[in-house]
């Protein structure tokens, strides 16, 4: 199992460092195009654009403008944008990544426990009005698009109710940083928690109940009914476990993506200024050093989350534990 994971982890490295070279080629490797005129951005004096040349090693061989600009991003943490000049692009992206991961690591809660709860029970209670309501309900929740949804939130919740018993405690839009004030970082993110993983319940748990009642098919659930063992235990200890493989390898892929900014919109709506809606503000100022930062924070996430899904595959399924 050690050598497995070692073997895993080894290939996330390999992986990373190809995606490094692949974005550096994209963003600045075009035939044709200055990549110092890239960085300085619109309308950029001589002056400037010399001065990109020389801090990135443009003018120096290209297997040594990476290094530079790997070192600028990884080691050092002094890439600055050109865009507004002289800012920090490396502490400027790791400041807004507490905001995506309250964000997400708070939603991925939600849905995961009511996913699971949703999933077990109408499959438990396959064919019947049970699984129909919850099958109806996820639909339903996959259904609504996130900004619409947040909209509707912040409309009930900010604006026409706010001022009644039920919704009074619900503070204004925005974000309040967990170690200052935790009550206030909590009250703060519930109505987001809520939104953003209202989808990923009804996906998750009809992706659940479907496996389920697959795996309650197979022989060896069979077996376990011979061997005089409970529904319940069934259910639990064997069919549940075996369905856990899919629904572990969307949860692994899902959350490496909101992580990397794919919680845009639901960043947009409540006001919070994490990696997605800093990646927007650069997308919309051509500001190509936070882009690519932020692509390569998002990639890593992306890739560190399927390794992490590979290490369950090993806890969950001892097949996959041979070299």
């Amino acid at each position: 199992m050690t050598y497995a994971v070692l073997q895993r982890l080894g290939q996330m490295i390999f992986v990373m460092v190809g995606i490094s070279m692949l974005v550096f080629l994209i963003f600045f490797g075009t035939p044709g195009v200055d990549p110092a005129a890239r960085i300085a951005g619109r309308n950029a004096s001589p002056e400037v654009l010399q001065a990109v040349r020389i801090s990135f090693g443009f003018d120096q061989p290209f297997y040594v403008q990476y290094l530079t600009m790997m070192k600028k991003i990884f080691v050092t943490g002094d890439l600055t944008s050109f865009v507004n000049r002289g800012w920090k692009v490396v502490p400027a992206v790791l400041d807004t990544v507490p905001v995506t991961l309250s964000l997400v690591i708070g939603a991925a809660i939600l849905w995961i426990i009511f996913s699971l709860i949703i999933g077990v029970l109408a499959a438990a209670y396959r064919d019947t009005w049970v699984d129909k309501v919850l099958m109806i309900a996820g639909l339903i929740g996959i259904s609504m698009p996130v900004y619409w949804l947040g909209e509707v939130m912040n409309l009930v919740t900010q604006s026409r109710f706010h001022d009644t018993w039920l919704f009074s405690w619900v503070p204004p839009l925005g974000y309040k940083n967990l170690m200052d004030d935790p009550k206030g970082w909590f009250l703060t993110l519930i109505i987001p928690w809520i939104t953003l993983s209202i989808l990923y319940i009804g996906l998750y748990g009809r992706v659940l109940r479907a496996a389920i009642t697959e795996a309650l098919q197979e022989d060896y659930i069979r077996t376990a009914r011979a061997k005089g063992l409970s529904e319940t235990r069934i259910l639990l200890r064997h069919a549940l476990r075996t369905s856990l493989i899919g629904f572990v390898t969307l949860f692994g892929l899902d959350f490496g993506a909101l992580v990397g900014g794919s919680a845009l919109l639901t960043e947009v709506v409540f006001g919070l200024q994490g990696v997605g809606k800093l990646t927007f503000d650069a997308l919309q100022n051509l500001d190509l050093p936070v882009i690519m930062t932020t692509v390569l924070y998002a990639s890593f996430f992306v890739v560190l989350a399927n390794a992490v899904v590979d290490v369950v595959y090993i806890i969950l399924d001892p097949r996959v534990r041979a070299p």
